[in-house]
C-alpha cells in the first residue's frame, strides 16, 4: 500500500478534524447517529493517523487486561459498549478475548466492526437508554470514546454499565477530561460508590486523542458481590 502523499494526508486530517467537531458538537440521538453513518468508512483511517492518533482504545484494552480478566482474556466475557467500529475489541481480541459482544447506536459503524471477524454479537443500542441486556452477564464492560461531548452522559449508562456486569465483574471507560466533573459523572461515580455497588479501582488522566492534546479519566470500577 502507497503511503498518503503530503496533500492526501492533509486532505484526511481535515476531514477527521471536520467530523470530531461535529461530533462533539451532537444536539441528539439522530444527529450523532447521521454523523457516524458518513464518517463509518474512513473512521478508522482517520483517528489513527498522526494528526488524531486516538490512543485511548490501546489504553483502555491494557488497562482492561490488567485489571478486569482474572479468568483471563480466553475465559472472559466481554461486553464493549460503543464499540463504534471495534477498535477496542481488535486490541482485546489480540490479547486471546474470545466472547465479544458490542453494542453501539450507529448500525454503519457496526457494520465495519463487523468485518473484523471478532465480536459474538453487535447490536444498535441507545446507551442514553437501558441497555437490553441481563443482569450480572459479562466478566467485563468497556465503554471507550463514547463518554465525550455530544454522545452519551452518565445517567443511566454508568449504572446500566455496572448492573449488566458479573458480581466481581469490572468496568473499564474513558471520560473526557472536561466533561469528567461538569458533565456529571464524577458525582454519578460517588453515588454508585455510596450505594455500595461498586469500589474504584483506579481514576487516573489518560492520553485520550495525542493529536489534539485530549485527556480522559480512566475509570475502572469493580462491582461489589451483594450475594
Amino acid at each position: 500500500m502507497l503511503a498518503p502523499t503530503p496533500i492526501q494526508a492533509k486532505a484526511s486530517s481535515s476531514s477527521s478534524e471536520l467530523y470530531l467537531s461535529q461530533a462533539r458538537a451532537s444536539g441528539s440521538t439522530e444527529d450523532c447517529m447521521a454523523l457516524y453513518e458518513k464518517w463509518a468508512a474512513s473512521y478508522d483511517d482517520e483517528v489513527g493517523d498522526s494528526a488524531q492518533n486516538y490512543v485511548a482504545p490501546v489504553l483502555v484494552a491494557q488497562a482492561a487486561i490488567k485489571y478486569g480478566l482474572s479468568n483471563g482474556a480466553t475465559n472472559s466475557v466481554i461486553l464493549d459498549a460503543g464499540c463504534g467500529t471495534g477498535l477496542v475489541g481488535v486490541a482485546l481480541s489480540m490479547a486471546k478475548a474470545k466472547a465479544i459482544d458490542g453494542i453501539d447506536l450507529s448500525p454503519a459503524m457496526l457494520s465495519v466492526a463487523k468485518r473484523t471477524g471478532i465480536y459474538r454479537d453487535l447490536t444498535v443500542a441507545d446507551m442514553n437508554r437501558p441497555i437490553d441486556k441481563a443482569d450480572g452477564t459479562y466478566d467485563l464492560v468497556s465503554c471507550v470514546g463514547t463518554f465525550t461531548l455530544g454522545h452519551v452522559g452518565p445517567d443511566p449508562a454508568l449504572r446500566e454499565l455496572v448492573r449488566v456486569a458479573k458480581n466481581k465483574g469490572v468496568v473499564v471507560s474513558t471520560i473526557l477530561q472536561e466533561i469528567w466533573v461538569p458533565g456529571g459523572f464524577q458525582a454519578e461515580v460517588e453515588k454508585l460508590v455510596a450505594e455500595g455497588l461498586v469500589k474504584v479501582v483506579t481514576e487516573e488522566l489518560i492520553d485520550y486523542v495525542k493529536g489534539h492534546g485530549d485527556k480522559a479519566v480512566l475509570l475502572i470500577l469493580e462491582k461489589i458481590d451483594r450475594d
